[in-house]
């Protein structure tokens, strides 16, 4: 395959597979580890190119069966095409400098590139004429996670918009989150239907447990709100703690908590935010949490909140918190958006696109009626049960595979 001897390759080896991420370690990015465990388990060999950071910092590390390669983390880019250049230069260059050592010591017959950003094309290009051949994982519609994040288009806005293009038209087979980024993928990207798979995010049922979980993240209120994922610009935690302090001294739901899973860039600014208001022993801030001490926190929870504001990304993009809420069985809220509503359904409360003092009172809306809170909570595990876990999505990240070697001959 791939045109060169298949270095490290098993007579049973369906195929050799690099994935590429940049702004998360393997296997802290969730996403990349149910996809890259889905095809080790399915016969393929697959080896991964990410940065280092959260504890996982060795240089090369084999977990399940997954070739990991790590390269120290970029500075993020906050501003300016200057700090861009500088964060994707860093990455570009390890990613070339370990895509020949991965070569060399494994092989690989098709690239999977995880945006953002959608960069991993010229990474595709160096290996095209060995035949080697790209799929896009459409983790992030990049000119509009940059619109969000900055409030503008201008000159980098453009620039993203050539990049997806040019993303679109190196692969050969793309995967999309959800049905909004397959919509893009066909008319922006010019990519053929048959070419694009959705391939949503969705936790493994059999491990992603409903349960008593950890009373101590409590801290005795009556009712808890839980939040987990990226503590960033575009996430709303701006919003969410507007709305806790509504609840809590004017609705008068002052027995209230709320458990903060996560990290990002925005966490010193949002910690401050809560002691600038005096709402510090109503927030507990956990840190990134994984495994079975993330299900103890977020099974502690009744009520999971998603405050993620309308915008131009949001309304399109599929949010991992809440397929996770759901699969725990709790009732969420969220603000009013396209894929939000598509992926919960009734699961959800919907408040006014960007309004705190709406999502407050859909949350008290479920504090006053837990009853509707545990009926929602059914509805939504049942929903993943029945359409939206990660069983679902492994078939089309299979299929989308099959698709991809067959186009290659093989």
């Amino acid at each position: 395959m791939g045109g060169e001897p298949l270095a490290g390759q098993g007579a049973m080896t369906l195929g050799r597979i690099l994935i590429v991420v940049e702004n998360l370690p393997v296997p802290l990015d969730r996403r990349v580890w149910l996809e890259a465990t889905t095809l080790a388990q399915a016969g393929y060999q697959v080896s991964v190119i990410c940065p280092m950071g959260r504890g996982w910092d060795a240089p090369y590390e084999e977990i399940d069966g997954i070739h990991i390669y790590r390269h120290p983390a970029p500075p993020e880019a906050h501003s300016g095409a200057l700090a861009y250049a500088r964060e994707y230069g860093h990455a570009i260059r390890h990613w070339f400098r370990l895509a020949r050592i991965v070569r060399r010591e494994r092989g690989f017959d098709v690239i999977q590139g995880c945006n953002p950003p959608d960069l991993i094309w010229l990474l595709a290009l160096r290996y095209r004429l060995s035949g080697v051949r790209y799929m896009f994982d459409h983790h992030d519609v990049c000119p509009e996670l940059f619109e969000a994040k900055f409030g503008k288009k201008g000159l980098l806005w453009w620039v993203m918009r050539i990049w997806e293009r040019i993303t679109f038209a190196c692969a050969d087979v793309s995967m999309a989150t959800n049905e909004s980024f397959r919509r893009i993928a066909i008319t922006r990207g010019g990519m053929a239907p048959e070419d694009v798979f959705v391939v949503r995010s969705a936790p493994r049922v059999e491990t992603f447990l409903p349960g008593p979980g950890n009373p101590d993240y409590r801290r005795g209120a009556k009712t808890v709100l839980g939040y987990i994922g990226v503590i960033g610009q575009q996430e709303g935690m701006d919003l969410l703690i507007e709305a806790v302090e509504i609840l809590i001294r004017e609705v008068g739901h002052d027995d209230l908590h709320l458990v903060v899973v996560g990290f990002g860039p925005e966490l010193p600014n949002v910690e401050a935010d809560v002691a600038a208001r005096g709402l510090s022993d109503h927030v507990t801030f956990t840190g990134p949490l994984y495994g079975d001490e993330m299900l103890a926190a977020m099974n502690a929870i009744d009520i999971g909140v998603a405050p993620d504001p309308k915008n131009a990304m949001n309304d399109i993009s599929t949010m991992n918190k809440v397929m996770e809420y759901m699969t725990l069985e709790k009732p969420l809220v969220q603000f009013e958006l396209t894929e939000g509503r598509a992926s919960a359904g009734d699961a959800a409360l919907y408040a006014r696109a960007n309004d705190p003092r709406d999502f407050a009172a859909r949350i008290a809306e479920l504090i006053e009626a837990p009853e509707t809170g545990c009926e929602m909570g059914r509805k939504g595990r049942e929903r993943v049960l029945e359409a939206l876990s990660w069983d679902f999505s492994a078939r089309r990240l299979l299929a989308a595979y099959r698709r991809i070697f067959d186009k290659m001959g093989k």
